[in-house]
């Protein structure tokens, strides 16, 4: 079998079909399933998804009259959890992850970097020192840059105390441990490369990543994944790799280059005070790469007057430190969807989502593929 390698060209895959004397039925299973999983990760990172005929013009094209809103432009913005529910649990922490889960948000969103040893980790500044105990472990390391340091190393470093002593030894998780963590969850991702210019090749590394753990899937693909990054090239490469992820890019462009940024990215991501309802109008009017009306979510967004005030302008996404707050507040101005597990009928919404849905307690339903 033939099949895309993710470095570019094509590599030849022998499936076995049984097994000779010497090797044992148990070890050509193994075989046959370390065949599967190599040739699925380089489809993974070379397929790019068909574009339906219903998507119409090309990037950058007008599509105010082609298109109906957005569902989360429709029900009312999507809410994201800012470096997890960080106001209630240390930043960039599973704990985190978790608070939001507790919470009913489905997006969660995260910065990743790397360590000197190639390991991707959760991390928002380029140095350890504001959200761990480095400088005391390790006091002639400064400046305790990430990228400085060993996994072994960062491991080592309690990363939830200068929080709360109630989140004392939270660790530093890994880019592996988080995507587990918000499977287990059934919850989304917002990734932000953080700092890409220092870690040159960190786009390549970051999809490899997720192709190992089952998040280029068309499920996943299609409304659970983004890719974020200030920086405008790092946006680029994920674009030129994986055609098929969806890519926001943080800031706020001129008015006149909005479709130029739609060639490569499908947001435009915003500070909330950059923000004007004609702004939100004029990228919502173009169509990004796959197609799609492009999306503006923005942030960091912590009271509810604020929240409500954006939503009116039509924004997609709202980041937050305090999801669950931001969410109360959308729903009691009648912009918000409801909680998972909540009856539609109590509010007139469709219902919770699906993938979330079927990883919380006490809730129904099961996602439909990966």
């Amino acid at each position: 079998m033939t099949v895309p390698h993710p470095r570019g060209g094509l590599v030849t895959s022998h499936s076995p079909v049984g097994h000779d004397r010497t090797t044992s039925p148990t070890e050509a299973r193994r075989r046959s399933r370390r065949g599967l999983r190599a040739g699925l990760l380089a489809l993974g990172l070379a397929l790019v998804i068909p574009v339906a005929p219903w998507f119409g013009p090309g990037p950058g094209t007008s599509t105010a009259a082609a298109l109906p809103l957005p569902p989360a432009a429709a029900d009312g913005p999507v809410v994201v959890a800012h470096r997890g529910a960080s106001g209630h649990a240390p930043e960039n922490t599973l704990a985190a992850v978790d608070a939001a889960a507790e919470q009913g948000v489905s997006w969660v969103e995260v910065d990743v970097q790397r360590t000197r040893d190639g390991e991707l980790v959760l991390l928002h500044d380029t140095t350890l020192r504001r959200t761990t105990d480095v400088a005391e472990r390790f006091p002639d390391r400064a400046p305790w840059q990430v990228g400085d340091m060993d996994l072994a190393e960062v491991r080592q470093l309690d990363a939830g105390s200068w929080f709360s002593p109630e989140f004392a030894e939270e660790r530093v998780p890994t880019l592996r441990e988080l995507l587990r963590r918000l499977d287990r969850h059934g919850q989304r991702l917002l990734l932000e490369i953080k700092a890409p210019a220092r870690y040159p090749g960190i786009e390549r590394e970051i999809l490899r990543e997720l192709a190992r753990e089952g998040w280029l899937g068309p499920l996943r693909l299609y409304d659970s994944l983004i890719l974020q990054s200030f920086d405008e090239d790092s946006v680029r490469t994920v674009h030129r790799l994986a055609p098929q992820v969806k890519t926001g890019f943080l800031g706020s462009p001129d008015s006149d280059e909005l479709a130029d940024y739609a060639a490569f990215t499908h947001q435009i991501n915003s500070r909330h005070t950059d923000l004007t309802a004609e702004r939100v109008a004029a990228v919502r009017e173009l169509r990004g790469p796959h197609g799609r009306r492009m999306e503006v979510f923005t942030w960091t967004v912590d009271d509810g007057p604020t929240a409500v005030r954006l939503a009116g302008m039509g924004v997609d996404g709202i980041i937050t430190n305090r999801p669950g707050e931001i969410r109360e507040a959308l729903r009691g101005a009648g912009r918000g969807a409801p909680a998972p597990g909540e009856s539609p009928e109590e509010n007139g919404s469709s219902g919770a989502d699906p993938l979330f849905r079927s990883r919380v307690p006490g809730t129904e339903g099961s996602p439909t593929g990966r």
